[in-house]
């Protein structure tokens, strides 16, 4: 195993790619792309088999855990407004869910991104009159649809329907004055997409921050759809700059968390950032940096690198080539 103490000097990275360069394999070829059930195939997703959980952050706001995304519920005297909204399939749990927290209706959902595990639940709640909302690239790439590269799989997302389609979009920042509260809309740069938005809820004391962070493992870069990696940690680092240490942080996935851990999220995509771009500084090729294993001493906190590391690479190699 190389152990990365300094990668500050060509010389060093030299040493690292001679070692790796016998082993390089080839690039895989391109992998055709699943269709739905193949995508829930793919994660071994069965609907009728989830079972909808829920957390309460504060009174009148919690966080729902079903099958993709997570998603926060404001729910008060003037309706509910959820962040993300899952699977259609699962519309029916979903609602009962929320019904026991005293739900009546869905009156506004806003989409962190427009990948399908986080909005394609709009298919269902869109048609209903629930007003759907967006930053104004997400929107367009709901509307667009395309291949969702996950590099184990490739999904074919699917162009929504008009009624699925946020109606009201925004650029950099909007709010929203609902149940008591401000509730602020960011936009900070491409990121995990180019469309990507923190939901933070002044009031509770709480953001929503899509996929950008990922607190089950290393996130996901779509590159495919302009995600970007110094995108990543410079949204982070806006929405850091808007919370305080008592503020609980909504990752796409996994577990409720709160600040110092979103700062260490942030500086765990920097070390990884530094490494790789040293790395194709010298030369790598994607087999060779996957070969260099740049993240071997960190992935024990953040689990399976082999998906965050091929897309940093494209990430930073793109940036290179602009």
């Amino acid at each position: 195993m190389i152990r990365f103490r300094s990668l500050g000097t060509a010389g060093a990275l030299a040493g690292v790619l001679a070692c790796i360069a016998a082993t390089a394999g080839q690039a895989p070829e391109a992998m055709p792309p699943v269709d739905r059930q193949g995508i829930f195939d793919a994660f071994g997703w069965q609907p009728d088999a989830i079972e909808v959980s829920t957390q309460t952050i504060a009174p009148g706001f919690h966080v729902l855990f079903g099958m993709g995304g997570n998603i926060a519920a404001s729910i008060g005297p003037q309706g509910t407004l959820l962040v993300d909204d899952q699977f259609p399939e699962i519309r029916d749990d979903l609602d009962v869910a929320l019904s026991r927290l005293g739900s009546i209706s869905v009156d506004f959902i806003v989409n962190t991104h427009w990948h399908f595990d986080h909005a394609d639940g709009n298919m269902s709640y869109g048609p209903d009159g629930t007003w759907l909302v967006s930053q104004a690239n997400a929107r367009a790439g709901m509307a667009k649809g395309g291949l969702v590269d996950l590099v184990s799989v490739v999904y074919d997302q699917k162009p929504y329907p008009a009624d699925a389609l946020p109606v009201i979009t925004f650029d950099d920042h909007m709010s929203f004055h609902f149940n008591g509260e401000q509730i602020d809309l960011l936009h900070a740069g491409p990121a995990h997409t180019t469309g990507d938005t923190a939901v933070i809820f002044r009031g509770r004391n709480a953001v929503h921050l899509g996929d950008v962070f990922n607190n089950a493992g290393w996130p996901f870069i779509d590159t495919g759809s302009g995600g970007d990696l110094d995108g990543m940690i410079a949204f982070c680092t806006a929405v850091l700059a808007e919370i305080d240490d008592e503020t609980a942080v909504i990752p796409g996935h996994g577990p409720v968390t709160n600040r110092a851990e979103l700062k260490r999220y942030v500086e765990l995509l920097s070390i990884a950032r530094d490494r790789i771009s040293a790395l194709i500084a010298a030369g790598a090729s994607l087999e060779e940096v996957m070969a260099a294993r740049p993240t071997a001493d960190l992935d024990g906190e953040m689990g399976d690198p082999v998906r965050f590391v091929n897309r940093a690479y494209m990430s930073l190699t793109r940036a290179v080539d602009d």
